[in-house]
């Protein structure tokens, strides 16, 4: 099992969700932590919530939606310990509304800040993992990006981009000692519904009823850690229903078409 003790671990998306579960846990690890989202503010909270030494933990704001601007993040973020040792990619946009009706702006930002800001990010962190012969790239995805549901079609695409990538990159850098994992959550209890982008582009504002019986955020955070202890190359976290969703599409393509068409899944 993997020593994460004074490993330099880089949150993207850890001002809320996922992330900010995956920072308090990774904080009493003794790691040195780079905690990464749009809201300088929330970032500071987190890191005052956090347990053990606080110099240890930076807050280093972004936008994942310019990606003219990662490499000099990326430059900022070695600079605060001297590298990264794991890069985990969780910053990430939700969408609701259907094919016809969701207008290309949306689909091309949820691509940008799903997709293209995650591989930048990958891109920026990966060269100086390779020459050190060390490292862990860490892509936190969904069951979306195994199988699709309605309402989320360019949500779904992002997701599917990632598992295609960060699966090609596995077999690149194997030879490097650089590990890949993707993890594939199911429903989880955060606000991913409530800030996901409604067709016009304007934010759901709105709690999805599948989030709220979800797995906890820290629950979901305290299962990532494990995975990436472990050097796991991919893992799927979710409820029953997503695994029954993930096994009915891969084995019974055909019967999960007709049920996922009668589906309400918010």
């Amino acid at each position: 099992m993997k020593n994460l003790e004074d490993k330099v671990v880089w949150i993207t998306g850890a001002s809320s969700g996922i992330g900010e579960a995956l920072t308090r846990h990774l904080s009493t690890f003794n790691c040195k932590l780079i905690l990464s989202a749009r809201r300088e503010e929330e970032l500071e909270r987190v890191k005052k919530e956090c347990q053990g030494n606080h110099d240890k933990i930076a807050v280093l704001p972004l936008d994942l939606a310019h990606a003219d601007t990662l490499a000099e993040k990326a430059k900022a973020a070695e600079a605060f310990f001297g590298q990264i040792d794991v890069l985990i990619n969780n910053g990430g946009i939700s969408q609701r509304g259907t094919a016809e009706e969701t207008v290309m702006e949306v689909d091309r930002r949820v691509m940008e800040v799903n997709f293209f800001g995650a591989i930048a990010l990958t891109k920026h962190t990966l060269p100086g993992m390779i020459a050190r012969k060390s490292g862990h790239q860490v892509i936190v995805t969904s069951v979306m990006g195994k199988y699709s549901t309605q309402l989320r079609s360019a949500y779904c695409a992002s997701k599917h981009a990632l598992h295609g990538f960060y699966n090609a990159m596995r077999s690149e850098v194997y030879e490097h000692n650089v590990n890949v994992t993707i993890v594939a959550p199911g429903f989880i209890q955060t606000n991913i519904a409530y800030h996901a982008l409604k067709a016009s582009g304007e934010q759901l504002k709105k709690k999805g009823g599948s989030q709220e019986t979800g797995i906890s955020a820290e629950s979901c955070a305290k299962q990532i850690v494990r995975v990436i202890q472990n050097d796991q190359d991919e893992v799927i976290i979710a409820g029953f229903k997503e695994n029954f969703g993930w096994f009915m599409s891969r084995f019974f393509p055909g019967i999960f078409r007709r049920i996922i068409r009668k589906m309400n899944v918010t």
